[in-house]
């Protein structure tokens, strides 16, 4: 029987920038924040591209990202309530789940599906925004 040699240890060197507040380029948008949000995911996909893609499984079941820059699924809503009148109802388990998170017809697989589902509600004075 061989015997196994343990691995050395990984050395490596880190170098990080020093922590930076990024500002506002530009006033923040107030008549549509949920195009706004869909506006610059849509730009950072362009950098993070293998977000749009989908998941597929290869050989021997090996999972893996195929960057066919499909997308993310993005749902857009309203609701007539505000964040206050939940009050402790935001917490486990969610009484409202059904109504504010939306079911995607056909999208509940892992496999052949878009990564990722990001919905923005706007509340009365707030807006909600979960990513999935």
């Amino acid at each position: 029987m061989a015997m196994i040699t343990p691995a050395p240890s990984l050395v490596f060197k880190v170098r990080r920038s020093e922590p930076e507040l990024v500002a506002l380029v530009d006033p923040t948008p107030r008549k549509d924040p949920a195009r706004a949000i869909r506006d610059a995911l849509a730009k950072a996909l362009v950098f993070y591209y293998p977000f749009a893609g989908r998941l597929r499984e290869g050989p021997n079941r090996k999972l893996w990202v195929d960057c066919t820059g499909e997308g993310v699924l993005f749902v857009e809503g309203d609701a007539d309530v505000t964040l206050e009148q939940f009050v402790d109802e935001l917490q486990p388990p969610f009484p409202c789940m059904d109504e504010l998170l939306f079911d995607v017809p056909g999208y509940g697989g892992v496999l052949n599906s878009p990564l990722f589902l990001i919905q923005v509600f706007q509340l009365n004075q707030s807006i909600f925004v979960n990513l999935i």
